[in-house]
């Protein structure tokens, strides 16, 4: 009876290290390469800048406008 029981667990063993390995042999498939990218982001940053440029040059007209209502 002991020696069904110990051949038991070695079945058993094996085939609990056979399933685990079952899932990264799965898996094994290599993805797809990304895409290239349609942009490298220029054009973004450009449009940052202008929309900064256009917000300081309207700080600076109401400011200037501001203080020239007040001085008088």
């Amino acid at each position: 009876m002991a020696v069904s029981k110990v051949s038991f667990m070695a079945v058993f063993a094996a085939l609990v290290f056979a399933m685990a390995a079952l899932p990264s042999a799965v898996d094994a498939q290599s993805s797809a390469p990304a895409p290239a990218p349609t942009s490298d982001g220029t054009s973004i940053d450009l449009g940052i800048a202008y929309a900064l440029m256009l917000v300081a040059l309207a700080l600076t007209y109401l400011i200037h406008a501001a203080d020239f209502c007040f001085s008088f």
